[in-house]
């Protein structure tokens, strides 16, 4: 895509290769967890040209049937739109109908041991202009090409929340654009030292850019990553936020590759001290019935899938996040003092971690 500028700042390409990098330095470090023999990801480079309703390019990659993970998908996507979805718009009304252009890493892994949680993270930047078609700058979460998007690898970009403001409108519009993303982890069985080592590599990342940014975060994470039909969490949380530009285009900027970049401090030290537990039929169960939860908030509540889904995304990158099983039971119940129930009771509760 033609290389503009982000506004007041921020050009597309430092953006774009920060996004690339991150996502082949996240896709190297699985392939290393698998080791010899183990799965390597596949890459799919795809583009959307005049004519479509977005146009655009990315990367998709997708690691299916591993030694360590089941499934991961990891896509990067660099969209534009003549016009914002619904579910880009609904805190921002003043933007229906606005031209955009989204960009971001997405990304969630699947693993083949019930006691290694999945994990999602993605980090997007989006800017939409108020008056003209192909905005201007980067944007978030791929707008639902196959990048970012709140809850599902490849979902889109800013599905999270809102969408991003006047980047490249007519002479006269105000430029701007902003950031979004985050990371959460959801377990099957919960360990609370992982939960704490999650969080804690969470608030470190935040602390150069002020102490209040974590708490806001993590509170913003427990109220977004929540089943509401069910009155249930779908893990243990972690950080989100969206609409972000308050530290002005660069420190926003630098925020973000600081949330990027601890991504693989937060989760791989869980992957190395679980991989390796014995687990049976029983925990494979439940694992997919804990999946099938996984499953139903991607597709009901996401706004990041939504908005790929409405904005014409490629649908092979949006649904990269679901897992390869997930199973339904009515009315489960699991009795009191094991594990399962122990998930419900103690983890799947908003509560300090730290």
């Amino acid at each position: 895509m033609a290389e503009q500028s982000t506004g007041q700042a921020l050009p597309v390409a430092q953006v774009r290769e920060y996004l690339t990098g991150l996502q082949a330095r996240i896709t190297q470090a699985l392939e290393q967890v698998e080791g010899e023999g183990g799965a390597r990801f596949l890459s799919d480079t795809w583009s959307k040209g005049p004519g479509e309703r977005l146009q655009g390019d990315g990367i998709t990659r997708i690691m299916e049937g591993g030694r360590v993970f089941e499934r991961a998908g990891c896509g990067f996507s660099h969209v534009r739109g003549p016009q914002l979805p619904p579910s880009a718009t609904q805190h921002r009304p003043e933007l229906a109908g606005a031209p955009f252009e989204a960009m971001g890493v997405s990304l969630v892994f699947h693993p083949r041991n019930p006691f290694v949680p999945t994990v999602h993270m993605n980090v997007r930047m989006i800017a939409a202009g108020l008056g003209a078609a192909g905005s201007g700058a980067a944007g978030s979460g791929a707008a639902g090409s196959g990048a970012a998007g709140s809850g599902a690898a490849g979902s889109g970009a800013a599905g999270s929340g809102a969408a991003g403001s006047g980047a490249a409108g007519q002479p006269g519009n105000e430029p701007t654009c902003w950031f979004g993303g985050g990371m959460d982890l959801t377990p099957v069985y919960g360990f609370e030292e992982d939960a704490q080592h999650f969080h804690r590599v969470c608030r470190d990342a935040l602390a150069p850019f002020g102490d209040a940014l974590y708490p806001r975060f993590k509170t913003w994470c427990d109220e977004y990553f929540c089943l509401k039909h069910r009155n249930e969490q779908r893990g243990i949380g972690g950080i989100f936020f969206d609409d972000f530009s308050e530290l002005g285009q660069a420190r926003s900027f630098d925020m973000l590759r600081s949330v990027g970049d601890s991504f693989l401090e937060s989760y791989l030290p869980i992957v190395e001290r679980r991989q390796a537990m014995d687990y049976g039929q029983q925990q494979v169960d439940f694992q997919r019935y804990r999946r099938g939860r996984y499953v139903e908030f991607n597709l009901v509540w996401d706004r990041g899938t939504h908005f790929g889904l409405q904005s014409g995304g490629r649908t092979e990158s949006i649904l990269l996040s679901m897992p390869p099983h997930a199973s339904w039971s009515y009315q489960r119940e699991d009795a009191p003092g094991t594990p399962e129930r122990a998930l419900l009771e103690q983890f799947l509760v908003r509560r300090d971690w730290l």
